[in-house]
């Protein structure tokens, strides 16, 4: 990931929330020509633009989508500055392969064989869909901690429908959205001289600027680390196909606990079930460190979690080693992608709750993985660095 660092010729947050603004609003007009268009709060995000409306009487989700990429590189200059951004946006929405367009075709396939979302419509690459109501996933785990393992076996058991073999040949192959991969979004983070400058610039408007440099020292040893591991690590299995996106606050109860879980903001590509399982470990993990709920439920969910991964691991023994080992890979990546996102963030971009505990839980996440990425890389028996991962996260969120 490429940053330029002249302030001059970045894009402003007000350029690119004001069109994305205008977009929606115009988008939602031409959709529904007859009805008042009224727009809500916004939702703090650091991959897109999203935004409650009304449409004459009917709630809706809006999200608009710049060039496919994060608001954060965008706001960075990675694309150019705003001229630049705008004349290659118009082009963009015009894609039949836009990132949207895309999103809004797996929310058509997942309708009838997965509980999702509803498309309301796609206009001037602008995603509206219709709200959905409930506790979500993370929710249900503070408020019922000792319940984590079946929780997560129950979204696990709907996930199915996707993880089996063969379920990737029915999704369209230019439906699929690579951009979600993990390993495909760390390398592209991190990759050669442009990933070396982005590591130096970690929390350089976020941080204290001792505390930033420390946080880049460790980032750039983590990374190393991870980017061998990732070369060594064997697949676990076939790959099928994965949600891609799959995080706590995107799945919802909307009949509450014991209902049938919806899943929001789908990002379908072709991979192994365990990519599915790090990242959704990934961010109950990242969740307990953000809000800290006491060390009494920490310890209760992170024993749900491990409940949960034994189950769901390989039974024999050399194959749930190499499970083992590719899912605290990728879960180890998937942190670092999305901390590292928060913490590169300009102080313009309004951040989602969790994403602001997080930077100020830098040190803490920072020692997680550079603790477990040290244990993995030197060859310990895999289920002993899981051990040793829990414990750290139950350590650094208590």
């Amino acid at each position: 990931m490429s940053l330029t660092t002249e302030a001059a010729s970045r894009p402003t947050t007000g350029e690119v929330f004001g069109y994305a603004s205008q977009q929606i609003h115009q988008a939602a007009s031409e959709l529904w020509p007859d009805a008042a268009v009224r727009l809500g709060a916004h939702v703090p995000s650091v991959t897109g633009y999203v935004h409650h409306l009304t449409v004459g009487d009917h709630p809706l989700f809006a999200k608009h989508s710049m060039l496919g990429a994060s608001l954060v590189s965008i706001l960075r200059g990675a694309h150019g500055d705003w001229p630049t951004v705008e004349a290659l946006q118009g082009q963009y929405v015009e894609n039949p392969a836009s990132l949207l367009a895309r999103e809004a075709a797996q929310l058509g396939f997942l309708g009838p064989r997965l509980g999702a979302a509803t498309t309301a419509g796609l206009s001037r690459g602008v995603l509206f869909t219709t709200p959905v109501t409930g506790p979500s996933l993370l929710e249900l785990l503070l408020a019922q901690p000792t319940s984590t393992a079946d929780f997560l076996g129950g979204v696990w058991a709907a996930l199915e429908v996707l993880h089996r073999p063969g379920a990737a040949a029915e999704l369209m192959t230019d439906a699929v959205i690579g951009e979600r991969s993990i390993s495909g979004t760390f390398r592209r983070k991190f990759n050669g001289i442009s990933g070396s400058v982005y590591i130096d610039h970690l929390g350089a408007d976020r941080l204290p600027a001792d505390t930033a440099a420390n946080v880049a020292a460790v980032y750039r040893q983590v990374v190393a680390r991870l980017l061998r591991l990732r070369s060594r690590t064997m697949p676990s299995g076939p790959p099928s196909l994965s949600y891609g996106d799959l995080k706590p606050e995107h799945v919802l109860y909307p009949g509450g606990v014991g209902g049938r879980p919806t899943f929001l903001d789908p990002g379908l590509l072709t991979a192994g079930p365990v990519v599915d399982a790090a990242k959704l470990i990934s961010r109950i993990f990242l969740g307990l460190i953000a809000i800290r709920p006491g060390r009494k439920t920490i310890r209760a969910v992170a024993d749900g979690v491990n409940g949960f991964a034994e189950t769901i691991a390989p039974p024999r023994a050399i194959t749930a080693d190499l499970w083992m080992r590719e899912l605290m890979t990728f879960w180890l990546m998937d942190t670092v992608n999305i901390t590292t996102t928060y913490l590169s963030a300009p102080t313009t971009l309004p951040l989602p709750s969790q994403g602001l505990a997080l930077i100020e839980s830098a040190g803490h996440v920072c020692a997680v993985t550079e603790r477990v990425s040290w244990a993995l890389s030197c060859g310990r028996k895999p289920q002993a660095v899981w051990d040793l991962a829990l414990r750290q996260v139950i350590e650094v969120a208590s």
